[in-house]
């Protein structure tokens, strides 16, 4: 994996992002790592598009059916 600092990153931004690898980028800061830049996978938007229509959802994914704070 490819490291650069930030001010040169900046730089050569959207060179950079045409030729990024599938390792990625790891951006630092005075010596530390900061960020780390890697490649969009669609893949995993393509599995999950492909699921719809063949899942059906039941009640409220959303909670745990736990009431909180009702001081019971």
């Amino acid at each position: 994996m490819e490291t650069m600092g930030a001010t040169k990153f900046k730089e050569q931004c959207l060179a950079l992002l045409d030729r990024l690898d599938t390792d990625g980028l790891v951006i630092t800061k005075r010596g530390k790592p900061v960020a780390r830049v890697v490649p969009y996978d669609s893949r995993d938007a393509d599995l999950i598009e492909s699921l719809r229509h063949k899942i059906e959802v039941k009640g409220d994914i959303f909670t745990t059916g736990v009431r909180w704070g009702c001081g019971c």
